[in-house]
């Protein structure tokens, strides 16, 4: 089965069936048991005038690739999809050889980050750590490390889809819409080990946005408990990805979804404090003092955690826009530490705010920039085309 589409000569109101088509080749072609292909010739690129890509579960992804191919086919592009080989079953012995993320040839450009094999697996272990097919997932993703936000988050959406069976060790909560605009909701629980996990699984969704949520250790006098924290950068102490990226990379969040978290800040007159955030691998790391107290001091951090650099850098690795809004939970330098009874009043009072900030820059976001965020400060000199700035419009 194949399907061409010629953005050059395709009229605007044909336009959306003219995706659908090109959409329901590539479904159709997966339920066959290939792996669909994507080529995009682009006649206005001197050194990359076609570019091809595999994909795997291409329904897992379909808002996602209605809106790329959407913007190169305004430009002129042609679009072919098409069967390109058998897909491998993930117990096929060649099936690990193909998942490593850097066997690509370098000296192409690519279609897409990800290569079918990896694709498929990230898609099949969504649901097996969150309880929820990965086409549930929505554009827009919140990742918390308390069970309270997802309390809050099921309040302000009952209808929310929620894991299909009990027990998930990651578990998932989707507030779904029409267009695939929403917002899905993972409960992470404690860790870098986790949240490396689950945002190396989420990238190949390519979603929207991505941000944390959660609680964190306040390292300053004058932080309260309750009071927030907004990262504008992250000490890297949980060396889960340090083999990977290194940790002199500058890891900061996105300026616009922070800028639309300070105006919610301001708007809802609470509390707060811009500053680095120490994540950290080692829970009990008040137990062994000095190695952490002289880099906190060294950096300035205003917080302490264990997830939020993780899914920070792993957002940059995978030009994700991501941000992070934590909640003063414990004062450990100022005997004040996390204790059942003052933890149960202020997570009581703390959860409902800290979701509705969130959600408010997410509706910015929806509203200002229905496209997806610019991303030019997480690209790469070689890019891959899906995700990337569109070329220049046809004259």
């Amino acid at each position: 089965m194949q399907e061409t589409v010629d953005g050059r000569s395709i009229a605007p109101e044909e336009m959306p069936a003219a995706i659908d088509r090109l959409l329901d080749a590539l479904e159709a072609i997966d339920a066959d048991g290939w792996y669909p292909a994507i080529d995009v010739d682009r006649q206005w690129s001197r050194h990359n005038p076609t570019i091809s890509g595999e994909f795997a579960r291409p329904a897992a992804v379909r808002g996602y690739l209605r809106r790329e191919l959407s913007s190169l086919l305004d430009r002129g592009a042609v679009v072919t999809a098409r069967a390109s080989r058998r897909a491998l079953a993930l117990t096929d012995t060649e099936f690990f050889a193909a998942l490593d993320e850097e066997r690509f040839d370098l000296r192409a450009k690519k279609l897409f980050l990800f290569g079918p094999e990896r694709m498929a697996l990230s898609l099949e272990r969504l649901a097996h750590y969150c309880g929820t097919p990965a086409e549930s997932f929505e554009r827009h993703i919140l990742f918390t490390n308390y069970a309270m936000h997802v309390e809050a988050f099921i309040e302000r959406f009952p209808d929310a889809e929620q894991p299909n069976r009990p027990g998930v060790q990651m578990p998932a909560f989707h507030h779904r819409t029409g267009n695939g605009d929403g917002v899905s909701l993972v409960n992470i629980g404690v860790g870098p080990a986790n949240a490396k996990t689950i945002t190396d699984h989420v990238a190949v969704l390519r979603p929207d946005t991505m941000m944390m949520i959660g609680h964190c250790g306040g390292l300053r006098n004058h932080q309260a408990l309750g009071d927030f924290v907004l990262a504008t950068s992250y000490l890297r102490a949980d060396h889960v990805l340090d083999e990977i990226l290194p940790t002199s990379v500058p890891i900061i969040p996105n300026h616009l979804l922070n800028s639309f978290l300070l105006d919610a800040l301001v708007r809802h007159d609470v509390p707060y404090r811009l500053g680095i955030v120490h994540t950290t691998d080692n829970r009990n790391w008040e137990l062994n003092q000095g190695p952490t107290l002289a880099a906190m001091r060294a950096a300035r951090s205003v917080a302490v955690d264990m997830e939020s650099a993780t899914i920070a850098t792993n957002g940059f690795r995978y030009r994700i826009p991501n941000a992070t809004l934590l909640c003063v939970s414990d004062k450990p330098l100022h005997a004040s530490p996390k204790q059942a009874d003052s933890a149960l009043a202020f997570y009581e009072a703390s959860k409902r705010v800290h979701l509705d900030l969130a959600l408010e820059c997410i509706d910015r976001v929806r509203r200002d920039f229905p496209g997806g965020l610019p991303n030019n400060d997480i690209r790469a000199p070689d890019e891959p085309l899906f995700g990337a700035e569109t070329p220049p419009a046809r004259s």
